[in-house]
């Protein structure tokens, strides 16, 4: 499993607010339509300056702290990120973005710059910086993690499997 993209640059500790505003979350029912407002807060327009699919989200520590809500890992994985890499998630964000499919990676992001252009590689646990011609690694998915992603989270894995699979 390889994602490759853009990267776009956040720093430590990115809340679940700064993720998605509650004053979108609680006007908005839509995940497709509440991912516009992705990072508003932070970085205005930032919806715009993705290419789903092909969008990398850079992070420092602690990436996904606050509250439990759901919408916060939905509305990156609705807008199309591919990806997010950080040093560290918070234990509940982490949980809920497997849940339903979005990847994380843990990883050192000391070296990453905004627009870097980057592939993830998660079978090898290696990150390789095209721009910077640099490769870093990381703790690579175990194959439960990997099918989660795969099959776009828990609720379609159960589906398929009935069960977990471990």
């Amino acid at each position: 499993m390889k994602f490759d993209g853009i990267t776009f640059r956040f720093g430590d500790d990115i809340n679940t607010d700064f993720i998605i505003s509650g004053r979108y979350k609680f006007k908005i029912s839509d995940m497709k339509e509440l991912s516009q407002y992705l990072f508003e807060d932070i970085r205005p327009g930032f919806s715009k300056e993705i290419t789903p699919g092909k969008s990398i989200v850079i992070a420092g520590n602690n990436f996904g702290l606050g509250s439990s809500r759901e919408q916060a890992p939905w509305v990156i994985k609705e807008a199309g990120i591919a990806c997010v890499v950080a040093k560290s998630f918070a234990r509940i964000f982490y949980r809920n973005a497997f849940n339903i499919g979005l990847p994380l990676i843990e990883a050192d992001t000391e070296g990453i710059a905004e627009k870097d252009e980057l592939t993830v590689d998660c079978d090898r646990g290696v990150i390789y910086n095209h721009t910077k011609n640099k490769e870093s690694v990381f703790v690579k998915f175990d194959s439960f993690r990997k099918e989660l992603v795969n099959q776009g989270g828990i609720i379609p894995y159960l589906k398929k499997y009935g069960d977990f699979k471990l």
